[in-house]
């Protein structure tokens, strides 16, 4: 069963986004990420037989598998958050250096070493024990009970500490930020907290680098269109509020239909907009779900301020909706390109064709004006990062009981 939630959205107006994703903002970061030797935009890729198959005009998916070789878009908003802090530890802004500049020896002699410690279900903490190498410090990540093996080795293969705890993934994030102020280390963490909101709006601004390149390659591969409706899904809402920020602050009262999606056992932006009085809920307990990614029960409030006001529709789904997703996008229609999305990346994708192609889902598609001309943009936030489980899930059809 999917659970939908349709709310009134402001319309457009990008004077209510917060000044952290102001178009100045968000070029700094994409300029940053520009000067990585290994930059490239990972492919935006168009699925026109899936598309007619479905009796939508366009598809199309923005593929992460490729980002940095780390299969998953998460070091966008890790790099340029750790860039950014050394930076103002350096008394310099982000636009007078490089990447080259700040894993440079004379940067490292001058700061010193930095610890960086963060909570994650897998790819975060990648992401971040990967800059921290490149960068030259060392990084401490503590994920959630039940994180996979594969995520937490590919963790420590990049040089950090990785520890499970006996929790799920908010209570590793407390964790992190009290070990944090025990230590004197520096938590870069995707959410925030009542006196922590720098570094997850530093994050934020990295990510919008993703929905940047997913507009101008559209423009240049289908020039004559522009995206009618967005699918983003949300752990803690970050990603899916940056990316549909940007959207608001690029496109005005043109933003695509914007709709946030989440796993039943960890939906706590879909509680949120149920719950009527514009305030980020909590859910809590174990969060079991196949999407590991999206196994957070605490939003982020800076996310979720602009989800509130810009979102058009909140929907939770059970965990054979994000299965079906990955088994569509490896076993292509017609002459589409074969995608490799893992659990977290492939919702979006799998709500879409649950819409269109179960009888449950013709109510929210009227809502959501979901036509034969419509042009339908999903991201596939992260490739196999766990091979085991992704070929378990699309060779063999099962996954671990949740």
């Amino acid at each position: 069963m999917i659970n939908a939630r349709n709310v009134r959205n402001a319309g457009g107006d990008a004077n209510r986004l917060p000044p952290f994703l102001s178009t100045e903002a968000c070029r700094l970061a994409q300029a940053f990420h520009e000067s990585f030797p290994i930059y490239e935009p990972t492919p935006l890729v168009i699925l026109p037989s899936l598309a007619r198959e479905l009796g939508v005009g366009q598809l199309l998916v923005k593929d992460e598998s490729h980002r940095f070789g780390l299969h998953a878009f998460k070091v966008l908003g890790a790099a340029y958050a750790m860039g950014c802090y050394l930076c103002e530890r350096l008394g310099l802004s982000i636009e007078q250096v490089d990447f080259d500049t700040l894993r440079s020896e004379e940067v490292r002699q001058q700061i010193g070493p930095v610890t960086f410690v963060t909570a994650t279900d897998g790819n975060h903490g990648r992401a971040v024990a990967w800059a921290a190498a490149q960068l030259g410090h060392q990084a401490v990540v503590y994920l959630p009970k039940g994180s996979s093996q594969e995520r937490v080795a590919a963790i420590r293969e990049v040089g950090a500490d990785a520890h499970v705890i006996n929790g799920n993934y908010d209570e590793a994030v407390r964790l992190s930020e009290k070990v944090a102020r025990e230590r004197g280390w520096q938590v870069v963490q995707d959410t925030a907290w009542n006196g922590y909101t720098k570094i997850p709006a530093w994050i934020m601004q990295g990510y919008t680098t993703m929905a940047a390149e997913a507009i101008r390659q559209l423009s240049e591969q289908l020039p004559e269109k522009k995206p009618t409706h967005l699918f983003l899904q949300a752990g803690v809402g970050s990603m899916a509020g940056a990316v549909l920020g940007y959207f608001v602050q690029q496109l005005g009262s043109d933003y695509p239909v914007t709709v946030i999606v989440e796993p039943h056992a960890a939906a706590c932006m879909y509680i949120s907009a149920t719950s009527g009085d514009g305030e980020p809920h909590v859910v809590s307990g174990d969060l079991q779900t196949i999407m590991a990614g999206l196994a957070c029960g605490e939003p982020n409030p800076l996310a979720w301020d602009i989800l509130r006001d810009y979102a058009d529709a909140f929907v939770s789904c059970p965990d054979h909706v994000a299965a079906t997703g990955m088994r569509i996008l490896a076993a292509p229609s017609g002459s589409d390109p074969k995608i490799v999305s893992g659990e977290s990346g492939a919702i979006g994708l799998g709500l879409l064709a649950a819409i269109l192609q179960k009888e449950e889902g013709r109510l929210l598609k009227e809502q959501l004006r979901i036509r034969e001309d419509s042009v339908i943009l999903c991201f596939s936030t992260e490739g196999d990062t766990d091979k085991e489980q992704y070929r378990r899930i699309v060779w063999e059809g099962a996954w671990p009981s949740v």
